[in-house]
């Protein structure tokens, strides 16, 4: 059987990255050109035919995704179980991620956020079922993490400081989103409009002391943890994963359980069956809804999953604001079985670190999200919610640069009154002409909803001219609903304005992502 040569280098060894950011990229590239490793038989490797991923659709479900790659090499199989997101979440690309899990060399199966339990748990069937294709091939010794500049990968995260945290709604609204501002000027961490902030959140105290109560702690306890004795506070605070409980925790809750019937709900409930109330409980639900079950803290602490960082689009230019970096957050909260639960990174953002307070946070680069490199281009910006952090900070980047390229924003909320964010600053930039064009949609401000894709199809023509004048088109939101709408929208102006047939505007789009003229940050 030949050996299988190493993925060629895209990224000379003289570029100015460190090895992680290295192969990251030599990834990225190889997956976006198709690039594979040939084979060591003596004889010139034929080039690589353009491998195309199918299922690389965050809009498709995850059985649709996996009846897409079922004919295909195990990695690829366990690509598709991923959420096509390519956020760098967990380190990795969508198709990296998948190839360091087969190949031995990531042992963590549970780093995407995203695709949540769903993922985790397709994962361990697809790589329980795929183990017999290895044909007796050892597994790759786990990499040692290279180290790079501090504050440029999650590895090495560096220190920003808590400056502000503000309400971006007005009263009445139902939402609470925050414009966060963190100071760099202690680090050496640069961005770049597009980029995205990774940051290491921690949990909510008034969870962790529940959970503390609940099994006879202070929280004062010295534990081991990844080689170091921290106190079990900080572990439960900053370290694992109370909030999604893995499936490993509740099958070692099992085991801890001196009530029979309560291990096999427990050990259902690791097999995605059991009381349906439970399926998204956290950790102190469990041992709420078990009281028989009594853990051992090593025990506990080795059996939930490590606390992944969260990552937000960055709403500001390093240029318009030096040394600092800003975020668009929206508050997570919702009330379930008589408690108020809380998003793990937005609400520590929002509600419980405080100016002053100093965060561990790393740039995750943008892999093509960024506004024209042509200064002249035409840009059209989809961001509706949320959404509109990276454009605002495209926007501020074509100002700082004098860009003359016209700029055409489409955003979208609820309310105009409540939930216009940025307000102020967006119809500065329409009054100064930064923006030539701007289309608002509010869906609750009449009786039938309006959205950004019903305002994208009332003004067809005009896009469609803006397309032909070689304008980029941006999306950033809501990956399964928004961002899918979206884009139906755009194949239906490629067939109506465009007079393209469907099989043509698919194929006019599909050219238009591969000139890098439309490009996605979506969630």
């Amino acid at each position: 059987m030949n050996a299988i040569a190493p993925l060629p280098s895209l990224i000379p060894e003289s570029a100015p990255f460190s090895l992680e950011q290295r192969a990251w990229l030599n990834g990225f590239f190889a997956a976006y050109l198709g690039v594979n490793g040939g084979t060591e038989t003596g004889d010139a490797a034929e080039p690589a035919e353009p491998e195309d991923f199918p299922w690389h659709d965050p809009t498709l479900s995850l059985a649709e995704r996996l009846a897409l790659a079922e004919d295909r090499k195990p990695e690829r199989q366990l690509m598709a179980a991923m959420a096509q997101l390519d956020c760098g979440q967990c380190g990795y690309l969508c198709q990296t991620y998948a190839e360091a899990v087969w190949s031995g060399t990531e042992a963590d199966a549970g780093r995407c956020v995203p695709g949540g339990k769903e993922t985790q748990r397709k994962l361990k069937e697809l790589l329980g079922t795929l183990e017999l294709l290895r044909d007796g091939a050892p597994m790759a010794t786990p990499a040692v993490k290279a180290g790079g500049p501090v504050g440029q990968s999650r590895d090495r995260p560096a220190l920003a400081t808590l400056v502000d945290t503000h309400p971006l709604n007005r009263n009445g609204s139902e939402k609470d989103v925050r414009h966060v501002v963190l100071d760099l000027s202690a680090t050496d961490v640069t961005y770049e409009a597009g980029d995205s902030l990774g940051v290491f959140a921690r949990k909510n105290p008034v969870l962790v002391q529940a959970v503390l109560d609940r099994i006879g702690a202070t929280g004062e306890e010295m534990v081991a943890f990844d080689g170091d004795a921290l106190p079990l506070r900080q572990v439960l605070l900053s370290k694992v994963d109370i909030a999604r409980p893995s499936d490993e925790c509740m099958l070692f809750l099992a085991t801890r359980a001196f009530d029979g019937e309560e291990a096999l709900k427990l050990q259902a409930l690791a097999a995605g069956e059991g009381p349906a109330d439970l399926a998204d409980a956290d950790l102190l639900d469990l041992l709420q809804a078990f009281p028989s079950v009594m853990p051992s803290l090593p025990g506990l602490l080795k059996s939930l999953d490590r606390l992944q960082p969260r990552l937000y689009s960055i709403a500001s230019s390093p240029k318009a604001h030096p040394r600092e970096v800003h975020l668009t957050v929206s508050a997570v909260r919702w009330d379930s079985n008589d408690r108020t639960r809380t998003g793990i990174g937005s609400c520590y953002l929002a509600d419980f670190a405080k100016p002053g307070d100093v965060i561990p946070v790393f740039v995750q680069k943008s892999h093509g999200f960024a506004p024209p490199a042509d200064d002249g281009a035409p840009a059209i910006m989809v961001g509706p919610g949320t959404g509109i952090a990276p454009f605002r900070a495209f926007l501020e980047e074509r100002e700082a640069r004098g860009a003359g390229g016209r700029n055409w924003l489409f955003f979208g909320d609820q309310k105009r009154t409540t939930d216009f964010l940025y307000e102020d600053q967006i119809v500065d930039w329409q009054r100064r002409g930064i923006l030539t064009r701007l289309d608002l949609a509010f869906s609750r401000d009449q009786a039938e909803k309006i959205y950004v894709q019903t305002r994208m199809r009332e003004n067809a023509a005009e896009l469609w001219a803006w397309l032909e004048q070689g304008a980029h088109f941006y999306v950033c939101g809501d990956a399964k609903r928004m961002a899918s709408d979206v884009e139906k929208a755009l194949l239906d102006i490629a067939a109506g304005p465009g007079g393209r047939s469907p099989t043509e505007a698919k194929a006019w789009l599909d050219d238009l992502a591969k000139a890098g003229r439309y490009q996605r940050d979506v969630y």
